[in-house]
């Protein structure tokens, strides 16, 4: 199975190829206002090994513009390849050796998410807290913690990233829940939808 992983939910862009034996993998500085560092690596590797049979997104929660971009390049591939295409929380994809961690990120807002992570399922969350909040639950917390931006205030949070070749892996275990089309963003919020002002 040629299987083609796609993660651009944080500051550090990635994007892995699996295919048996074949393993390829490339990180990059993913800018929010800039995505042609990914459509120059997206493709390299499709030029040098083809259509994949599936194309697995990194789904966040993080960067809601840098995830769309990776859902709607995944669109396009999955429309002229006929691949599979299903979607995965990024966080569950943190470059871990552990079979357990916690992930938190600031959710904006005065606001940040915590979620627990076990053999890379959701055993809790995303869900949100105030700092003092999170502060707390942290304190009553023996496994590691990781974050995708530095967040000086929880001083036992690791910098770490999801990764594309951990999700690309994770796209052979037919066990696993999938996110199946439409693919969408990991909202930690109600999407807010600004109504026009209808004329009198």
């Amino acid at each position: 199975m040629k299987i083609l992983a796609l993660e651009l939910s944080t500051s550090r862009g990635s994007l892995a190829w699996l295919d048996g034996e074949v393993e390829v993998a490339r990180e990059w500085p993913n800018e929010r206002k800039n995505s042609a560092a990914f459509f120059e690596n997206l493709d390299a590797v499709m030029k040098k090994f083809g259509a994949p049979d599936t194309i697995l997104v990194g789904l966040g929660p993080g960067s809601y513009a840098g995830t769309r971009i990776a859902i709607s390049a995944a669109i396009g591939l999955q429309v002229s390849s006929g691949a599979r295409l299903i979607g995965f929380p990024s966080i569950c994809a943190m470059e871990s050796d552990g079979r357990e961690y916690c992930a938190i990120g600031d959710a904006r807002r005065n606001s940040f998410f915590f979620a627990r992570i076990r053999d890379r399922k959701l055993l809790e969350g995303p869900i949100l807290f105030s700092e003092k909040q999170l502060q707390k639950k942290l304190t009553t917390l023996d496994t590691p913690i990781f974050c995708s931006e530095s967040l000086a205030q929880f001083t036992t949070a690791v910098v770490q990233y999801p990764s594309a070749r951990v999700l690309a892996r994770l796209a052979r275990d037919s066990t696993r829940d999938f996110q199946l089309p439409p693919l969408e963003p990991i909202y930690l919020r109600e999407p807010y939808v600004t109504i026009p002002k209808t004329g009198t």
